[in-house]
């Protein structure tokens, strides 16, 4: 259970959804705990069409790219960064497809695979989130956490894509970032959880403009978050904890429960 956060520390979101450009290359299935944090020059090379059982790399990026359309109502689970194309992928692609008016059919070709494109920066971020959001407050980036900082730089990519989601099913509204990676100096220095999933960069406290935080708390239950604090403070804290058995917190948390 994290401890208390400081007091809001946002940066304003982006106006725009910028075009398609840039991301981090494909991921091995391993890839969680050991990639690195070079972005690329153009859009994703998306080489096939995916369905459901084919495997591979691609699968896996497409997993991290959908991963906040894991449920269409309150539900504890998530999409699995495995590579195998199963059922739940199948059922988050069809939730994602039929949020940005494709064809609901759970076949990701040219068409998804550019909106897909079209939620990337260059840089390697998200569409509507800034590396610098996510920096620990005391200036050290994603250095000094609990993992190297090119892992904690991947686990906010996955993270930012899980909020792109948050952001499309509240309708479009701004989601400010008032707590995301934190230095372990930092974290103890605010009185976090000693093994506060922020020092891997896995976990933020957001507030998404003109939502209560319970009205944030419901829609983060249908995101793959398994990490949700109370809705009874003036942010919503919502992390991937299950999804990173090795940080030793494999167990779900939801603090209100199912709303």
């Amino acid at each position: 259970m994290n401890s208390s956060r400081p007091p809001a520390q946002g940066i304003d979101r982006r106006a725009l959804l910028r075009g398609a450009a840039g991301v981090t290359a494909a991921l091995g299935l391993a890839a969680a705990a050991t990639v690195g944090s070079a972005g690329r020059a153009s859009a994703y090379g998306w080489s096939r069409t995916l369905q459901q059982g084919v495997s591979g790399s691609d699968v896996v990026e497409l997993q991290i790219r959908v991963g906040g359309w894991a449920a269409s109502s309150a539900q504890k689970t998530y999409i699995a960064w495995d590579g195998d194309f199963g059922p739940a992928t199948d059922a988050a692609v069809r939730r994602f497809q039929s949020a940005y008016g494709l064809t609901a059919d759970g076949v990701v070709g040219p068409q998804t695979q550019s909106v897909l494109n079209g939620l990337e920066s260059s840089d390697g971020s998200t569409a509507h989130f800034d590396w610098s959001e996510f920096y620990s407050h005391d200036g050290s980036g994603f250095s000094g956490g609990k993992v190297g900082s090119a892992t904690v730089k991947e686990n906010v990519r996955r993270l930012m894509y899980k909020l792109e989601a948050v952001r499309k099913k509240a309708g479009g509204s701004a989601i400010t970032i008032n707590s995301g990676f934190r230095s372990t100096s930092y974290n103890a220095s605010i009185g976090g959880a000693s093994n506060s999933m922020h020092c891997y960069g896995v976990a933020a406290d957001i507030v998404v403009s003109g939502h209560s935080t319970l009205q944030t708390y419901k829609i983060a239950e249908t995101c793959g978050f398994s990490g949700l604090e109370a809705y009874t403070h003036s942010w919503q804290h919502v992390d991937s904890r299950v999804q990173y058995p090795s940080y030793g917190s494999g167990s779900w948390w939801w603090e209100s429960g199912v709303v």
